[in-house]
């Protein structure tokens, strides 16, 4: 497994952990980093980068998974399956240097380790919807 991936599961669970607990990210990021010890400097870096990042984005990234859900609200969704979806966004919207289909391709090889079957088609369909539609328009927008 890559650093990016270790990163990507790690940011996760930190959000994971955030969304269940109402704790703050400070706080949350303390405890996580207490009981898991970074092994490496790059992964540490990139896990922060992705939590920070979608913490910091988490309305607009929230407002998106909901629109392009369909019928889902938040709040009901399986909280990993959540999480999944807000990192892969967040990726989506700001992290240029990651294609939209190794986005897509990262958020759903987790959710294979990390919840169920069904989960992996719903959480591809709505991130193809977010890709397709919105991130389409917006490129045409010169966004």
């Amino acid at each position: 497994m890559g650093a990016r991936r270790r990163a990507r599961e790690r940011a996760i669970q930190i959000l994971y952990q955030m969304d269940i607990s109402g704790d703050s990210p400070e706080n949350v990021l303390k405890l996580y980093w207490r009981m898991h010890p970074p092994k490496s400097e790059d992964v540490r870096k990139y896990t922060l980068f992705l939590f920070e990042g979608t913490v910091n984005n988490l309305k607009r990234i929230d407002e998106l998974i909901v629109k392009y859900s369909k019928n889902w609200k938040l709040s009901r969704m399986p909280v990993v399956d959540r999480n999944i979806l807000r990192l892969a966004v967040f990726e989506l919207l700001y992290e240029d240097d990651v294609p939209p289909s190794v986005a897509i391709n990262e958020a759903l090889e987790i959710a294979r380790r990390f919840s169920t079957e069904d989960s992996t088609q719903f959480i591809n369909g709505v991130l193809d919807a977010i890709n397709k539609d919105f991130l389409s328009s917006k490129e045409k927008k010169g966004e």
